[in-house]
């Protein structure tokens, strides 16, 4: 649930809020403090639709069918294929048997083009249809998100990978990704994830090999033939090649291996040759001299040959400017396509879409100077915007200075992500360019356009689920706000990072931006803020910690000793203090006192165990609970009334002569006469009962059992006198 336009902050950026669920959170973005995430409720969590028979015509999202070098010109819907019938119905068949095909060859190869024609004809594969994706800067994360949805209706929904597994385990559908970023064990992931459907994909040169034992099977993207290649150049110049020009292309195809892209640029420049020869025409026509009168000079018979004349004298590029062409290309441009190309190469070669041209740099036709460098070979459209082609930037940087012309363009986006009007896709759509402007500021060395922006695009591209560029404007903010010596933005950024790590599944990570946030707020004096970021490593902390359960207590533990124990001082420490009681204070901590000895003791009897000689242990019956007293055993500070011997038939002393027997229980079974038996001294020795040696007392008898011949302790005890 997206709310534009919240409140102004001091710097006039209004950020943008809402709610989306996270995985089983529910996320809410742009408040105050930060971000926020908690458990999302049971009613509030989505229930994805699937939408089958997935046709993308033309999709918002990735390759639009004019993509590719082979596919631009003054007509790029009339334009077929060259030569790549047999590659196509080659991956069609390997699609119909499921299979997943990753496309290999040069930048400028054709394999965008391939792609689109491929996902063109495979509309009736696959069950639920073609999905068209933009690999193009985008992690495993978002590709696998925009899979979800394009084949699920759940807006505002980002499942996490367990529910990803379950979600696309039924997904059969052909994936065709162009400029596919991830390699290795993260491309193999991606296929993981959706087992059932066959992918198609470009990536980009340079990536890893598959690893061994991978589903995708590599197909060669191969160059044209030197007849294609002419065709192709005849064709984008929309005229014949003379023999010179003809001469020049062959040169030129054996230089480039047949590479398509080399061909459109070369016939971009042939038409430029031929913008020139035109206006050689028209002024050999219509000449003016300085008196502002016209002469007329006699026309040849045949104005083809007076263009053919003229043609000869404008040179044909050299094969080694025809491979880097940029620089030529650029400057036959319109002075209007000639400012965009200033543009993007100031963001990193990431073209704003038309409607922002005339607010960045005063450009009322962005629509045709855009379509102007994706004639020449210098741009390509992809993921909803345009960006220059491989090793444009490259060739220009050296020679067209860049200025201040992306100055400003901070402020601009800044704006319009807030706005009201701009949906969340639109955002999606523009994110790299986002971020590329964020970037060409802060090489600029203006940090605090980068801080503005950063702050006003995170909250939109959370809320737009583009997560990947998300981390890197949160990233640069964070760079900007250290600059800057922000303390309070910097806390901010931490904490967005935490929040998104948290969301992502990085518990480790979103530990550290946590704690640099709650440090950072706690040094600054925000309460409030430092509360949510406590709150979520709260969170943080329920997730990644195991519920231990507590062990079972033994029969006769320490546990509740030692609880007891505890517990008395507190007990009387609460106790009013007034001067009537005094007296009943000093009683009542006096008797604390020595039920900490008897305790004291009972615990050493019980830890000694019944194995050692007899005396008067703690039986297993006889244990100490919550710190309560047994009823049997009582306790008295005055010597005992009828002391006793305490010494055996062979006169060796008997276990109650042990320290540890200062406290004893007395067993009710056994017969005894005297009331004062049970009680005990510290003075006297005290009579007990004897113990047995087993844990089972012996059963109560009438008489005495015999005791033993040898001077050794006898194994039973006898009664004691009466």
């Amino acid at each position: 649930m997206e709310q534009p336009g919240g409140d102004f902050r001091q710097d006039g950026v209004r950020p943008r809020t809402g709610e989306l669920v996270s995985g089983e959170r529910l996320l809410t973005v742009g408040g105050p403090d930060g971000s926020e995430a908690r458990p999302c409720p049971e009613d509030w969590r989505p229930a994805p639709r699937r939408i089958r028979s997935l046709v993308q015509a033309r999709p918002q999202l990735g390759p639009t069918p004019a993509v590719g070098p082979l596919a631009l010109g003054s007509g790029p819907g009339d334009l077929p294929l060259l030569e790549r019938e047999a590659d196509v119905a080659q991956l069609l068949a390997l699609l119909a048997e499921g299979r997943s095909v990753r496309l290999v060859g040069q930048p400028g190869s054709g394999r965008s083009a391939l792609l689109a024609a491929v996902a063109e004809a495979a509309t009736e594969l696959a069950p639920d249809g073609v999905v068209r994706l933009s690999g193009h800067r985008r992690g495993v994360d978002d590709l696998l998100q925009d899979l979800f949805a394009a084949t699920h209706h759940a807006p505002e929904f980002r499942p996490d990978r367990r529910q990803l597994a379950g979600l696309l385990a039924g997904v059969g559908a052909v994936v065709v990704i162009d400029d596919v970023e991830p390699a290795g064990d993260e491309l193999e992931e991606l296929l993981a994830a959706a087992p059932e459907c066959a992918f198609l994909i470009a990536d980009r040169p340079g990536n890893a090999q598959p690893a061994p034992g991978s589903r995708l099977r590599d197909h060669l993207v191969a160059g044209l033939s030197r007849s294609a290649c002419l065709t192709l150049a005849a064709r984008l110049a929309g005229r014949a090649l003379d023999e010179a020009e003809r001469a020049w292309a062959v040169d030129l195809w054996f230089e480039s291996e047949g590479l398509p892209l080399r061909f459109v640029r070369a016939a971009a420049l042939l038409r430029h040759r031929d913008v020139t020869v035109d206006a050689l025409v028209a002024a050999q026509e219509d000449r003016v001299d300085l008196f502002g009168s016209v002469q007329h000079v006699p026309e040849p018979d045949d104005p083809a040959l007076l263009e053919a004349e003229l043609r000869r004298g404008v040179p044909l590029p050299s094969v080694a400017a025809s491979a880097a062409p940029a620089v030529l290309l650029a400057e036959g441009l319109g002075e209007q396509a000639q400012e965009v190309l200033r543009l993007a190469l100031a963001l990193d070669g990431e073209c704003p879409t038309a409607p922002h041209l005339p607010a960045l740099i005063d450009v009322s036709h962005g629509e045709s100077a855009l379509q102007e460098l994706i004639d020449c070979g210098l741009a390509v459209s992809v993921g909803g915007h345009h960006r220059l082609t491989e090793g444009v930037t490259a060739q220009l940087a050296p020679h067209w200075p860049l200025g201040d012309i992306a100055y400003g363009a901070a402020e601009h986006f800044s704006w319009w992500v807030g706005h009201s009007s701009v949906s969340t896709r639109q955002i999606a759509a523009e994110g790299e360019v986002l971020v590329a402007a964020l970037r060409a500021d802060r090489d600029a060395g203006r940090p605090e356009a980068v801080l503005r922006l950063a702050r006003a695009a995170a909250p939109a591209l959370a809320l737009s689920l583009r997560w990947g560029a998300w981390e890197r404007v949160l990233q640069l903010g964070l760079e900007a706000a250290r600059t800057l010596g922000a303390g309070a933005d910097e806390a901010w950024f931490h904490h967005e990072l935490g929040v998104l790590a948290l969301c992502v599944g990085a518990p480790q990570r979103a530990s550290t931006e946590l704690d640099a946030a709650v440090a950072l707020r706690a040094a600054l004096g925000e309460p409030r803020g430092n509360a949510s970021a406590r709150r979520m490593l709260d969170l943080l902390k329920a997730d990644i910690m195991p519920v231990v359960a507590p062990a079972e207590l033994p029969a006769v533990g320490r546990r509740p000793v030692i609880r007891a124990i505890a517990q008395v001082p507190y007990r009387f420490r609460a106790m009013p203090r007034t001067s009537g009681d005094t007296r009943r204070t000093v009683l009542a901590a006096s008797a604390a006192v020595l039920a900490v000895g008897v305790l004291g003791a009972a615990i050493g009897l019980s830890v000694t165990g019944t194995h050692g000689s007899s005396g008067g242990g703690l039986h297993p019956g006889n244990s100490v609970e919550d710190g309560a007293v047994p009823g049997d055993m009582s306790f008295s500070a005055t010597p005992s009334d009828t002391p006793t011997d305490a010494t055996t038939d062979s006169g060796s002393p008997s276990a109650t002569d042990s320290p540890s027997a200062t406290a004893t229980t007395t067993r009710k079974p056994t017969p005894s006469k005297s009331p004062t038996t049970a009680k005990t001294t510290t003075t006297a020795p005290v009579t007990t009962p004897p113990v047995a040696t087993t844990t089972t007392a012996p059963p109560p008898s009438s008489s005495p059992p015999p005791s033993s011949s040898s001077g050794s302790p006898s194994t039973s005890s006898t009664p004691p006198t009466p």
